[in-house]
């Protein structure tokens, strides 16, 4: 019995709409149509609730057209998306079957005018951080990367380090040639004064 209540617990909501027999309420119902979804709206006066934990169930009982309609829908299941609350109605009893009998007016509760209509929903379970195996494995690809980032970081540091030894060499092989400049500047000059010398000579 434990494993069955144990997967049971798994397949439960998280939190709960607070649903009291005599309230109106509006049903927000997924509908699969073929490869199409939609959501249908049912609103009406909850008669009854029954059973309890994944089993629980609320039936919803509205006219439509003159015709008494009922519907019964699971509190746990997936497809019920969303549950508003319009009506605080008064209810003395835990079963509302005398209902079917009424028509116009009468087939309704009576209002509670003072009521807040912001109820806050029953929380069922609790979520827990996830400790899985999923999570550790997370971890690891996370440290993989951080990997990866740090022997990027690396070789743009010995790039950056050859790069001033680079200017260095071009800073040293400049004042050389400028250097060997002045002194082909002196030849030529010495050259100059002996032509000039040489006419007075004659």
């Amino acid at each position: 019995m434990d494993i069955i209540k144990s997967i049971e617990h798994e397949q439960l909501k998280s939190k709960v709409p607070n649903i009291k027999v005599g309230d109106t309420i509006r049903v927000h119902q997924r509908i699969k149509e073929g490869n199409r979804q939609r959501i249908q709206v049912f609103e009406g006066i909850v008669i009854k609730k029954q059973n309890g934990g994944l089993n629980e169930t609320f039936t919803v009982r509205r006219i439509s057209y003159g015709v008494g309609v009922e519907k019964t829908f699971l509190l746990h299941s997936p497809l019920v998306e969303k549950v508003e609350l319009v009506r605080v109605g008064k209810a003395r009893r835990a079963k509302l079957y005398y209902l079917r009998e009424k028509l116009g007016k009468s087939a309704k509760t009576k209002e509670n005018v003072g009521a807040d209509l912001n109820r806050d929903d029953i929380v069922v379970k609790e979520v827990v951080p996830e400790t899985t195996e999923e999570a550790q494995a997370e971890e690891t690809q996370t440290e993989v990367v951080e990997e990866v980032v740090d022997t990027v970081t690396e070789k743009t540091t010995e790039e950056v380090k050859e790069a001033p030894v680079a200017q260095e060499k071009t800073t040293e092989e400049v004042p050389t040639e400028e250097a060997k400049e002045p002194e082909q500047e002196t030849a030529k000059v010495e050259e100059k004064a002996e032509e000039t010398e040489a006419p007075k000579a004659e």
